[in-house]
């Protein structure tokens, strides 16, 4: 699998599991967070966080890629971008730092189309907007001519015929 293919959003944030992380890294899933653990301070909680197994769970049930590891002992930890780079730093190993380029890419890639669908949706609230608009004075309208009597003129509107 590809680094993009690997980060699923928890919390609102776009993150890759450890276990993945480690297996891009070419390290087994216990040496990552053990360099993690020796290395608290360059892993801030915006950097890495634990999930509950309740999340965790959740995950699985929505990504058959996670059924791998369901019988885990312990919940994953959720490697944000910034926690992501840091562990090929704290790693040192070659497939670490090409893989951790591999993954900067991804999440990149992933703001990028973030940000067109954000700009997308702003586009389309506002030409709703502007139609809804548009269609208020339509139906307006009809509403003035099927209540009209007659032969009586509607404002911006004529029965006569050119």
């Amino acid at each position: 699998m590809t680094p993009d293919e690997l980060i699923v959003r928890v919390r609102g944030q776009a993150v890759i599991l450890d276990a993945d992380l480690a297996k891009l890294y070419g390290v087994t899933t216990r040496q990552l967070n053990q360099q993690v653990k020796r290395n608290e301070k360059r892993f801030p909680k915006d950097f890495v966080f634990q999930l509950s197994m309740a999340e965790y769970r959740r995950l699985g049930s929505q990504n058959v890629t996670l059924k791998r590891g369901q019988h885990r002992k312990y919940a994953p930890y959720a490697f944000t971008e910034h926690g992501a780079i840091q562990a090929a730093n704290v790693l040192r190993s070659e497939q670490a730092e090409q893989m951790g380029v591999a993954v900067v890419r991804a999440f990149v890639k992933l703001r990028r189309m973030a940000l067109s669908v954000e700009g997308l949706a702003r586009k389309l609230n506002a030409l709703e907007g502007k139609y809804d608009k548009q269609f208020k004075v339509v139906f307006n309208a009809v509403r003035q001519l099927m209540a009209a009597p007659p032969g009586k003129r509607i404002k911006g509107f004529s029965d006569e015929k050119n």
